[in-house]
């Protein structure tokens, strides 16, 4: 007993952060906003869940052959663009003028090295048109039709513009129209979608993808491809992407405050999550965010009834929610 004291001792005083840290990490989101039991069918609630599955599968895939965290975050964004439950690719809300722009950004923690775009009309994955705009130029924000011919000389897949539109997205900005409603009063929720990866190597990575908000005029950008506000990574703290009202985003720069808090104040991501969304919440803003760490350790904060959104790391089982009661 005596000799196994001193062995117990030197056990306990052990740190078991790093032997608790899981080989690679990966979170997504789907959306934030007025996500109730009652909004959503049966059917509804059931495709949405295989969906974010899905997603969280592609992501996975690539994380566990030691794929980067890159991969991983573009992989499962191909998902939930292609999917007409999100407001993103395809399932995309219209603008005011009856058109589908898309935006998006991708960020590499190892090197801060990012890319993004807004207002992006036939690319089929946008993210993908981030990445380029991140790996194959000398820019970091495209925009418009530029970024539109930067796509085709890429040689990234096209997509008719009817690949985007959806009759529910057609009747949202109708419903809009004829009763002058605001583009929060039609959706009542933001379908941004989002991934923060963390891989076998201990990097980050974060991307978002969204069609921004019913209705929007004049070439709104919301935050998703504003990097600092929708969208950040940087190995020194955490990856993040957000969703929500962009202007507010924009203004608090969440996805960067966020991981200024962790790297300078050396909060948890749950703690400095829930505060940045507490000082939106407090400016008049709604939404949420989700969040990796070098340690792989993942948090998600929202102030709206529901988020869709989804976890997994290595050696466990994936688990998705929609609803505000569920874990």
């Amino acid at each position: 007993m005596r000799l196994f004291l001193p062995v117990l001792a030197a056990l306990l005083a052990t740190p078991v952060t790093a032997q608790q840290a899981p080989r690679w990490s990966l979170a997504i989101h789907g959306g934030a906003g007025v996500i109730e039991r009652d909004k959503l069918s049966p059917e509804q609630d059931k495709a949405i869940r295989a969906a974010l599955n899905q997603a969280l599968k592609a992501g996975s895939a690539v994380l566990d052959k030691g794929g980067s965290a890159l991969d991983a975050v573009e992989a499962a964004i191909h998902v939930l663009e292609d999917d007409p439950h999100f407001n993103a690719g395809r399932g995309a809300v219209f603008t005011w003028d009856g058109r589908n722009e898309l935006d998006a950004a991708i960020m590499d923690g190892r090197t801060r090295a990012a890319g993004a775009v807004a207002g992006v009309t036939t690319t089929r994955h946008p993210v993908s048109l981030a990445r380029a705009v991140m790996e194959k130029s000398d820019h970091v924000f495209l925009g418009g039709a530029g970024a539109d011919a930067f796509s085709r000389a890429q040689k990234l897949e096209q997509a008719d513009p009817s690949w985007f539109a959806t009759p529910e997205r057609r009747q949202q900005l109708e419903t809009l129209k004829a009763k002058k409603l605001s583009a929060i009063d039609v959706d009542r929720k933001y379908g941004t979608v989002g991934a923060v990866a963390r891989d076998a190597n201990g990097h980050v990575a974060a991307a978002t993808s969204t069609g921004g908000v019913t209705g929007k005029r004049w070439g709104r950008i919301g935050d998703a491809p504003v990097i600092g506000a929708g969208t950040y990574a940087d190995d020194r703290a955490c990856a993040v992407s957000a969703t929500g009202a962009g202007e507010y985003f924009i203004r608090e720069g969440v996805a960067h405050e966020i991981c200024a808090r962790i790297r300078f104040k050396g909060e948890s991501p749950q703690v400095a999550a829930d505060a940045v969304m507490a000082e939106v919440q407090g400016l008049g803003g709604d939404g949420g965010v989700i969040v990796n760490t070098p340690s792989g350790v993942t948090a998600w904060s929202y102030n709206t009834p529901g988020m869709y959104r989804g976890r997994v790391s290595a050696g466990s089982a994936p688990t998705v929610a929609i609803y505000r009661d569920e874990p």
